[in-house]
């Protein structure tokens, strides 16, 4: 970019370029293999103005991831919502979080990056947004549930929701790594597997015969 047009950016407009600018070398290379000095040249920006912008790398970075997470948690929720049973909720969570990745890779990287520091601002970021993500999958699957067994189910759904979300996450890597199938196709496998098991669990519990966590058991 020319200097002239640089120059003329406003606060506002500056920032949002230098989002973009990281979120694209973030993407592309990791956090822990880009540095703010390369970014600063990147934006044609001296690194002590990106450090008043921003504050920090972590904190630079937790903007980008901002808008990702943002993007992924709308997307997964909007498709649950028009869902009226567990194993509805499930597969529609699981097509949205691998549309999401197929139709915005970038964004993907940025969230689920393997290079990010294990404890920081930027870590517990990380934990926020898969925290958001279990709350939209277990709270749909709660409520499609009759009101008098949530409480007694509350734990082992969970429980699901969490390993779904890291069969989800580890499926979507090897996808990214082999593209071996198509993002559309990793997803109905990962259904396949999982639905039939949601289903079953979902109709031993509203059974009156059924005892919490142990399936069909009879009382």
């Amino acid at each position: 970019m020319d200097a002239s047009v640089r120059s003329r950016l406003s606060r506002s407009d500056r920032m949002e370029q230098t989002l973009g600018v990281a979120h694209g070398l973030f993407a592309e290379r990791g956090y822990a293999d880009v540095t703010m000095e390369e970014i600063a040249a990147e934006v044609g920006v001296t690194k002590p103005l990106l450090y008043n912008y921003f504050g920090n790398k972590e904190r630079l970075y937790i903007a980008c991831m901002e808008q990702a997470g943002d993007s992924l948690t709308r997307t997964v929720g909007a498709a649950i919502a028009g869902t009226d049973s567990p194993g509805d909720a499930l597969g529609a969570s699981v097509r949205a979080f691998f549309a999401f990745l197929d139709s915005d890779r970038a964004a993907w990287a940025v969230l689920f990056d393997e290079t990010l520091p294990a404890s920081g601002e930027v870590a517990d970021k990380v934990a926020a947004y898969r925290g958001q993500i279990l709350e939209l999958v277990s709270g749909s699957l709660l409520a499609q549930m009759p009101d008098s067994l949530r409480d007694a189910h509350r734990v082992e759904i969970e429980a699901l929701s969490a390993a779904l979300l890291g069969a989800a996450e580890e499926l979507a890597r090897w996808w990214l790594r082999t593209q071996a199938i198509s993002a559309g196709e990793a997803a109905e496998l990962l259904i396949s597997t999982v639905e039939p098991g949601i289903r079953a669990r979902s109709a031993a519990a509203v059974s009156p015969t059924s005892k919490p966590g142990k399936g069909t058991q009879k009382e």
